[in-house]
């Protein structure tokens, strides 16, 4: 009874970070405690494969029905809609308030509007043009290549799972910013050993996806892993680094605004990286 307990607790944190971090229907009621919300960012690189692994299946089946501009439209959009613009619109909240050159807790204020501002919408338009150029320059090389272009979907698939990670080691590592209670306190709290954890979750995730996706991959495995773990430490701990001076530290907003930049950094990897 003791053991089927405590797999359903982490079953229950594994559900709660899907329900989280993306718009897949989990018809489960979850009852979100501290210890719950917690455990859950361990869970994140997993809920980032599955994004991926879609995106992966979404983009080899419309790179076969469509040609490379409305099929990177609409694998874009399919990027939205899985994360139901979540963080997304941390990424706006959080331009809109660093970016107003205020003081810190008049910039605190400005994310708190539900708002968006100027400075919120030309920084996502500019990010989402910034997407959408890159996966286009994947499904074109694609058609032109097709070995090259399998390989870039491949990586493509795998950039979710690290930027979610990536979340669950700036929430460990940054003080949260905000002094009364917001949606980014609930993961306070949060240890080394969950991060981890995590860590260990995105390494096995992103090699089950080397291996099992891509069989004729022909090189040694454990360059890409240990390839976008370094990436993404090194590109997510400049730009957290960058918001917590601004703002004393990260909330709620600045996780989802860490996932977007890193995304679109790792994106643009991936797109040097894979095309010839």
């Amino acid at each position: 009874m003791h053991t089927a307990r405590i797999v359903l607790d982490w079953l229950r944190a594994c559900i709660a970070a899907f329900q989280f971090l993306t718009r897949l229907p989990i018809p489960v009621q979850i009852t979100y405690t501290d210890l719950v919300f917690r455990r859950s960012v361990i869970f994140y690189p997993l809920a980032g494969g599955v994004i991926g692994l879609l995106l992966l299946l979404a983009s080899e089946g419309l790179g076969l029905i469509l040609p490379p501009l409305p099929a990177a439209v609409l694998l874009l959009g399919l990027w939205v809609v899985l994360t139901g613009g979540l963080h997304l619109d941390g990424l706006m909240d959080t331009a809109d308030g660093i970016l107003s050159h205020r003081p810190r807790e008049q910039m605190l204020e400005i994310m708190k509007d539900s708002r968006v501002g100027a400075m919120g919408v030309i920084v996502a338009v500019l990010h989402l043009l910034l997407k959408f150029a890159l996966l286009y320059t994947l499904l074109e090389s694609n058609q032109w290549d097709g070995a090259t272009g399998s390989m870039g979907y491949l990586l493509l698939a795998i950039v979710p799972i690290w930027s979610r990670w990536f979340m669950a080691a700036a929430i460990q590592g940054w003080p949260y910013a905000r002094k009364e209670s917001g949606l980014g306190s609930f993961f306070q709290g949060i240890t080394k050993w969950h991060v981890g954890i995590s860590l260990l979750v995105a390494l096995f995730t992103t090699t089950i996806f080397v291996k099992c996706i891509d069989s004729t991959f022909d090189t040694a495995i454990w360059p890409i892993p240990i390839y976008f773990a370094c990436a993404t430490c090194m590109a997510g701990w400049l730009i957290a680094s960058y918001i917590g001076r601004k703002l004393g530290g990260l909330t709620g907003d600045t996780y989802g605004a860490l996932n977007e930049l890193l995304e679109a950094v790792l994106l643009l990897g991936v797109v040097i990286c894979a095309t010839p």
